[in-house]
């Protein structure tokens, strides 16, 4: 059986209030309420759908309690009721989140027809969240595309970890998307309506950088004309995000960890202690923890920055997401380019899908781009495909058909292999070929170590 919508009665006069929940029952569940307190008490403990208050109460007016109510349930629905109506309170009722103004009495019809109104919007409301929620769900979020296990767990961890302010490390491949987790983090965290500031650090010097994310004073070096707030600062009630944090030189990393153990820093040239609550958030390409041994990368800000991993997996890790991904930026560039191309044919996917996508989701993006762009058919098909996805996926077809080129490939691996004492980095090198390649190339050909 379907539940009835909860309506709350808020009336200080008895013979109105009970009058109203004597009409209403037989539809909606009642409650009623004879001032502000007991109408807030009843809200504390009850989920109510509709609040139907008068206006003037003694203690406690209407617009008080819809202020009060809305503070605490912001989805909850408030008619104020008065005897005393005019244009200038109907006003000021709406500007303080009422969705509706009767006078009194209440013509019970007009009442039963405002409140089938505001329930259809509540339910639309709902829906409209639950399918957000399904394709949060299905999609990810903040434009992270993905279906795979891998994905999934990701958002599981994302979702998590949001609402904390443990500091998060994000590792991955250039083009993996972790700017978009970042902000997918700040985004599921109580700090969404705070700032979030991202330094890209590689493309500042040491001492941009620092003065970038700490700020300076006015007359702190050559070129300091006014006092600057840096980012840690503008990221205060919100968060920052550090991309490539691995670029970062010593001097500055000390600075950060000290901000990081102590929630304060002082600005360029100041002597002034600001105190900041500031969400990191880190990104990286390279590996830390060999940084850490090279004695490139300080150990105690590795710890530190080290509570939260998120790694994100390669494109060629989760190909199964390349159809979704697919879709969703040639939905994207349709709209952006006022075009109407369908889709791509089957064997222009099949091509797709064995690529190996060295630059990750970033590489498909712009591929998709540009083949909207220069396409002139309603489908993508293998000619319209980039000449270096293109020319891969033939070569692939070429290798694939002749076991005498398999036998010569396997062969070369083989004796590369031997010649670097199984080292495959110099293996690589040796042969010309990307280590990743050569990776896959041991895997595909069922090479145990070679020395």
């Amino acid at each position: 059986m379907d539940t009835k919508p909860v309506i709350l009665i808020v009336d200080d006069e008895k013979n109105t209030r009970n009058g109203l929940a004597r009409a209403l029952r037989r539809a909606y569940e009642v409650h009623v309420a004879e001032s502000g307190a007991a109408a807030l008490k009843i809200l504390s403990e009850e989920s109510v759908d509709v609040m139907l208050s008068d206006l003037r109460m003694p203690v406690m007016d209407g617009m008080t309690l819809m202020q009060r109510a809305l503070a605490g349930a912001p989805d909850l629905t408030c008619i104020l009721l008065t005897a005393y109506g005019n244009m200038e309170t109907a006003v000021e009722a709406m500007r303080h989140g009422a969705t509706d103004f009767l006078t009194k009495p209440v013509n019970l019809s007009e009442l039963e027809l405002v409140l089938q109104r505001v329930l259809r919007s509540r339910q639309a409301e709902a829906e409209n969240r639950q399918l957000r929620e399904q394709l949060d769900s299905k999609f990810g979020m903040e434009n992270i595309i993905g279906n795979s296990p891998a994905m999934q767990e990701i958002f599981d961890t994302i979702r998590q970890v949001a609402p904390s302010r443990a500091t998060v490390l994000v590792q991955g491949e250039s083009g993996t998307g972790k700017e978009l987790v970042a902000k997918a983090l700040h985004q599921l965290s109580p700090r969404k309506h705070g700032a979030f500031v991202p330094v890209h650090c590689a493309a500042l010097s040491s001492t941009l950088l620092e003065s970038e994310l700490f700020g300076h004073e006015k007359g702190a070096f050559t070129g300091a004309a006014e006092q600057r707030k840096g980012r840690f600062e503008m990221a205060d009630g919100g968060s920052l995000f550090l991309d490539e944090i691995g670029e970062v030189d010593s001097t500055v990393q000390v600075k950060i960890l000290r901000a990081l153990e102590e929630w304060a820093f002082e600005r360029v040239g100041g002597q002034e202690m600001i105190e900041v609550d500031t969400r990191l958030i880190v990104a990286t390409n390279r590996d830390l923890k060999q940084m850490v041994a090279d004695r490139t990368f300080r150990e105690d800000l590795y710890y530190r920055l080290h509570v939260v991993v998120l790694e994100l997996p390669p494109l060629r890790d989760r190909l199964g997401d390349i159809p979704l991904l697919l879709t969703h930026f040639l939905d994207g560039f349709n709209r952006e380019n006022s075009r109407d191309i369908e889709g791509f044919s089957p064997d222009a996917l099949d091509v797709l899908q064995a690529y190996d996508w060295p630059g990750n989701v970033r590489e498909l993006r712009n591929a998709v781009e540009q083949m909207v762009v220069l396409s002139r058919g309603r489908r993508i098909g293998v000619r319209e495909l980039p000449a270096q996805i293109r020319g891969a996926g033939e070569l692939r077809e070429s290798i694939a058909g002749s076991t005498t080129l398999e036998a010569m490939e396997k062969q070369a691996i083989l004796q590369g292999l031997k010649s670097a004492g199984g080292n495959r980095t110099r293996a690589a090198e040796q042969l010309g070929i990307s280590r990743r390649t050569l990776h896959r190339k041991i895997v595909e050909y069922g090479f145990t170590e070679v020395k």
